[in-house]
């Protein structure tokens, strides 16, 4: 190789290098500016609504989230993620009652035990497809309600339920409104970014073509077993972190936590907002929360709404709110290039 070809080598390595920095450092720019209008947004909503409305509604956010991983990303409709959702605020509740009232370590622990029954329930759970694996998930989600209800009773109290009175530490104050709000909103922006990181990995990949077509990836030599089961766990563990938040906003704790009927809620946000789209989760939850709390004020039919607004969806927008204005953003781009080249 003579000294020209080496110096334009060279200079070609040194301009892929550029480029490569450059998306990465538009890809970092973009993520951070994406999550200070997600911000941004929740802490418009305080003014026409209250600081513990948007905390709840941003711990329901959270929730959806999870519930899209299985759904929207690894194809699979599960009837049962609030077991996980229950189980996180159980674990957070009974451990400020029986063992600390260290609000940080009740989290982890209402946590870790999601993500224990996810590790146990999940060997049987991702081995079913379609219809099955969404009937199975709701029946676990039955029995760990009559659980709660009944076995447990003299230790959950029931359909009493009970309070979670968590230790103030300094600055972290979970009787505090204020201090509620961010700190569930950054835990809503933590959620987001660990999930971006995941969708858009190689790992991310693997689980978006197991969704298309599971044979095709089996046949490629991965384990498809384990990433299902590894995805379940990511999905419950976050499902366990809405739950241990509410708990500590609410400061009490009770078998509603772990209502089967209330997936449908989740369902109903996710399909709205656009299964498969990471933001179209946390616009679909506010939606529904919105539906949800304020309609009742002033319809009694409220629910009549959110039937005919899902029609809508479904019939008319697909690929719910967020990926129909993906699509339109993208043809529209498309048709703005065509012009241009023609031009």
């Amino acid at each position: 190789m003579n000294q020209g070809t080496k110096h334009i080598v060279r200079e070609l390595t040194h301009h892929e290098t550029l480029s490569s920095s450059n998306l990465a450092l538009l890809s970092r720019n973009t993520e951070l500016f994406s999550t200070l209008i997600v911000a941004g947004c929740f802490i418009f909503l305080v003014l026409p609504l209250s600081l513990h409305q948007v905390t709840d509604f941003m711990i329901f956010c959270i929730i959806v989230m999870s519930w899209d991983l299985l759904y929207g990303y690894m194809g699979r409709l599960s009837f049962g993620l609030f077991l996980y959702y229950g189980a996180g605020a159980y674990g957070t509740g009974l451990f400020v009652k029986y063992v600390s009232v260290n609000p940080l370590v009740a989290i982890v622990a209402g946590i870790m035990l999601s993500v224990v029954l996810a590790m146990l329930l999940g060997i049987v759970v991702v081995r079913a497809t379609g219809a099955s694996f969404g009937l199975l998930n709701a029946a676990f989600n039955v029995v760990g309600y009559f659980i709660v209800m009944s076995p447990l009773r003299s230790i959950t109290s029931g359909e009493d339920g009970f309070g979670v009175g968590a230790k103030r530490l300094g600055f972290i104050n979970f009787f505090d409104p204020g201090f509620k709000f961010w700190f569930v909103l950054l835990s809503l922006l933590l959620v987001l970014w660990v999930l971006r990181r995941l969708i858009f990995s190689s790992y991310g990949v693997l689980v978006r073509s197991i969704k298309q077509n599971e044979t095709r990836v089996r046949f490629l030599g991965y384990n498809t077993f384990f990433y299902k089961w590894i995805t379940f766990i990511i999905s419950a563990s976050i499902a366990g972190l809405a739950g241990a938040l509410s708990a500590l906003n609410y400061n009490y704790v009770n078998p509603n936590s772990l209502n089967v009927h209330a997936n449908v809620g989740v369902i109903f946000a996710c399909l709205i907002g656009g299964a498969g789209h990471i933001y179209g989760a946390i616009i679909g939850g506010v939606i529904y929360m919105i539906i949800s709390n304020l309609l009742p004020i002033y319809f009694r039919r409220w629910e009549l709404f959110l039937g005919i607004a899902l029609l809508i969806i479904v019939f008319r927008f697909k690929a719910g709110i967020w990926g129909s204005l993906k699509s339109w953003w993208t043809n529209r781009s498309l048709r703005r290039r065509q012009a241009t080249i023609h031009e």
